[in-house]
C-alpha cells in the first residue's frame, strides 16, 4: 500500500508543480491532504517525513522543481508539522 500511495503522491506533486493554473489544482491538492492524512494515522510525524523526504528527491530529480512548498499542506495534521 504505502508504495501505491508514493506513487499517486508523485503523480499528484508533480501536476501540481507543473501545472499551477490548472483549474484541477485544488481537487489534487485535497487528495495530498487526504493521502497525508492516512500516512499520518498509519506511521505517524515519521511517516510523513520519510515520505516526503523520499518524493522530494524523486520530484527535484525528474523534473528539477522543488516540491517543498506542497509540505504545508499537511499542516494541522499533528502540532509537530510545520511548514
Amino acid at each position: 500500500m504505502d508504495f501505491m500511495l508514493e506513487e499517486e503522491l508523485m503523480d499528484l506533486m508533480t501536476f501540481c508543480l507543473q501545472n499551477p493554473e490548472s483549474s484541477e489544482v485544488l481537487e489534487k491538492k485535497k487528495r495530498i491532504t487526504e493521502i497525508g492524512q492516512e500516512l499520518f494515522l498509519d506511521g505517524g510525524i515519521d511517516a510523513l517525513e520519510n515520505f516526503f523526504f523520499s518524493l522530494k528527491n524523486r520530484i527535484i530529480q525528474e523534473i528539477e522543481k522543488d516540491p517543498s512548498p506542497l509540505r504545508s499542506l499537511w499542516n494541522g495534521l499533528t502540532t509537530e508539522w510545520h511548514y
